[in-house]
């Protein structure tokens, strides 16, 4: 058997067992060992070192990855610097050279456009424009593509969100009322509607926020596998908003 056909059988194995366990890793080790050309194993081999929070492991055998096939891991390496490292600034360098490595096409790493991606970084930095553009840039192309019923709802949250923080009530409202139109239970979308709403009319706004503590409680809100979510909202957010909210009568 040659080195690559044993690369592969190693890899196989690793897929096998459960990601992280010792097996597993040990399966993708040698991998790399027989074929360090094999792009995926190492990519594979980088994971549990970024879910057990070992930056130094994780980012030498993601690299390498991405070094051996950027097309198919450098937008993936993006979203480990978004979602893990919260690094936005290197998150949307990787995604920038994601979409430059595939003119005409829109990458779409971890199942989201590019554009989705650099919406969320540009947030995280608070760079409010630059956010708006690329939301407004990946909720366009995706209505032609498929119907707005069918862009995800956290593209309109946080599109939303950076209108408020941008001091834009109207168009910050704008996007939770769409958002709310296809998913009535967004506690996350409720909350910042009622602080909104809370500028004119805190009758209204008490009323929504008690609605998203419901929605809150049966689990209908924004969050994330493993990490925290960008401006992740915990049952304490709702509660003060509510009590300050109850100060105003």
């Amino acid at each position: 058997m040659d080195t690559k056909k044993r690369s592969m059988a190693c890899f196989e194995y690793g897929m096998q067992h459960y990601q992280g366990t010792q097996e597993s890793i040990n399966g993708f080790a040698k991998a790399v060992e027989y074929d360090p050309t094999h792009a995926e194993s190492w990519r594979e081999l980088s994971i549990p070192f970024l879910k057990r929070g070992m930056p130094h492991l994780w980012k030498k055998y993601m690299d390498k990855a991405v070094e051996l096939d950027p097309v198919a891991w450098q937008g993936y390496r993006g979203y480990n610097y978004l979602w893990f490292y919260r690094d936005y600034k290197s998150a949307i360098a990787d995604f920038d050279a994601a979409d430059k490595l595939t003119p005409n096409f829109t990458d779409a790493p971890q199942g989201h456009s590019v554009d989705f991606w650099r919406g969320i970084a540009y947030l995280g930095l608070k760079d409010y424009k630059n956010s708006i553009a690329f939301f407004d840039m990946h909720i366009q192309k995706e209505t032609e593509a498929t119907g707005e019923d069918w862009v995800e709802h956290e593209a309109f949250l946080y599109r939303g969100i950076a209108h408020y923080e941008a001091g834009n009530g109207k168009e910050a409202l704008k996007n939770f009322n769409t958002l709310l139109k296809y998913n009535t239970d967004f506690a996350d979308a409720k909350y910042y509607k009622a602080l909104v709403t809370s500028k004119t009319d805190h009758q209204e706004a008490l009323k929504i926020i008690e609605e998203a503590i419901d929605n809150f409680n049966s689990g209908y809100s924004d969050q994330r596998p493993y990490v925290e979510t960008i401006r992740q909202l915990y049952l304490a957010d709702y509660l003060n908003l509510k009590a300050k909210l109850e100060s105003m009568h």
